[in-house]
């Protein structure tokens, strides 16, 4: 199990006993200490920008350093302070947050980071539970509110009307850059459709087309295997090549293997995606609020 943060504290200020130590060093010292399997070892936060591991290890760091109880002599290392010294003999099981606390420098650090509303909070001992580091905290709370998003936008296609789901799929496949500038794009849902609800350019001239078919079902609904076999016919009577089968619902394992034993021709979007879709292309939502989060340039203090 990779450590948290608050657990990492006290053998990341050990590791330096003897000296300068590389950040990315210690990294990996902390993995083989810690026992982690290499799936351990490669798990990413969801930014995909760095592994949980390093993370963890790199704010355990940095609150022993707002701390005082180490310094960075250049960039990408750090070493033990007097004060990091005698923490280890005082604490000489775990070092925490709460521990922290008896340094002014960590108490100014929070109460730069708090701001006053918080200023209570100061005062109170958030023992060892706190596992998640900061980002962890703020990504998890940013993946609470997409999937509440994502519930709510499949909610709102499978309230409203079968051509409400048809045209939102359309505008989808427009946004995602299908059709190109002047493509053409039209809703073929009704009598005489021959099963297809909507048909895209698939380039600014036409020259290609994607079909589509679209089924707004309720929530537990599984799409089967009949119905890609009906759209891949109705894909022959048009003669296209490639038609994309979109669902609120879920498709069942049997209508998976059917359409990759179609080849490429039909593309499988089910409920889950479709909502993942729309946020990222910002279909039926609009971003409401933007938290940057920065970070130290070390190349300019070099």
């Amino acid at each position: 199990m990779i450590p948290d943060f608050q657990t990492l504290m006290r053998p990341v200020l050990q590791s330096a006993v003897a000296g300068e130590r590389r950040v990315s060093d210690v990294v990996e010292e902390m993995s083989a200490l810690f026992e982690l399997t290499p799936e351990e070892r490669s798990e990413m936060l969801s930014s995909g920008r760095q592994s949980r591991m390093a993370n963890r290890v790199h704010w355990a760091r940095s609150y022993l350093k707002q701390a005082g109880l180490v310094r960075s002599p250049r960039r990408g290392w750090f070493e033990i302070t007097e004060d990091g010294r005698t923490a280890l003999a005082e604490a000489p099981d775990r070092i925490t947050v709460a521990y922290l606390k008896r340094f002014p420098s960590f108490l100014d650090f929070q109460s730069r980071t708090r701001g006053p509303k918080d200023e209570a909070a100061l005062t109170e001992e958030p023992g060892d539970s706190a596992a998640a580091t900061p980002e962890e905290v703020l990504a998890a709370a940013h993946d609470e509110i997409r999937d509440g998003l994502a519930s709510e936008l499949l909610g709102r296609l499978r309230e409203g009307s079968p051509r409400f789901f048809e045209e939102t799929v359309v505008n989808l496949l427009i946004a995602m850059g299908y059709g190109g500038p002047g493509g053409r794009s039209a809703i073929l849902g009704g009598s005489g459709d021959n099963g297809v609800d909507g048909v895209i350019d698939k380039d600014p001239l036409g020259v290609d087309q994607v079909y589509v078919q679209a089924k707004r079902y309720g929530e537990g609904t599984t799409v089967g295997s009949g119905e890609i076999r009906d759209f891949f016919g109705a894909l022959s009577l048009k003669d296209v090549s490639r038609g994309v089968f979109v669902t609120t619902a879920r498709f069942s394992p049997s209508a998976e293997a059917t359409a990759e034993k179609l080849g490429a021709r039909i593309v499988l979007v089910d409920g889950p995606r479709l909502a993942d879709l729309m946020i990222a292309y910002e279909v039926g939502c609009r971003v409401r609020q933007v938290f940057p989060v920065h970070e130290i340039d070390e190349e300019y203090f070099e």
